[in-house]
């Protein structure tokens, strides 16, 4: 399954090269990161664990420039690879028509808010993005 959030970029997002600068590309994946983490346990009632994650490595290709601010853009995310305390995103940075304006994949290494070290999944955990698995 895909997970989709909107995400809308300002006209500040656009650079002196008159379209939105790279960096912006991982504050709106990072925003629908939290929307998919977090929203989706807290609507159910839910501790939302999936948020203690840190991001150990992010790849971004840039495939079409935004020239457009004031709107809102897709943002595709699903889950690629599961592992003992990691797991690795794919996500899509789309537009009008379909068109795919950058690909992203980033890997989270879930983390112990207490000892600030790496923690293994938890069953509900897993459970949660294996629903997301891409195959």
């Amino acid at each position: 399954m895909i997970y989709t959030d909107k995400q809308f970029v300002r006209w500040d997002d656009i650079d002196a090269f008159g379209h939105v600068n790279n960096a912006k590309y991982l504050t709106y994946i990072q925003e629908a990161r939290f929307q998919w983490a977090f929203y989706q346990y807290a609507s159910k009632g839910e501790k939302p664990t999936l948020v203690e994650m840190v991001v150990a490595k992010a790849e971004v290709e840039y495939l079409v420039p935004i020239y457009e601010g004031g709107r809102f853009y897709d943002v595709n995310l699903w889950v690629e690879s599961i592992g003992t305390s990691s797991f690795a995103l794919g996500y899509e940075v789309l537009g009008d028509k379909g068109i795919v304006h950058a690909k992203v994949k980033t890997v989270q290494v879930v983390v112990s808010l207490d000892t600030k070290k790496s923690r293994p999944l938890t069953d509900p955990e897993r459970a949660f993005l294996t629903q997301y698995l891409k195959a």
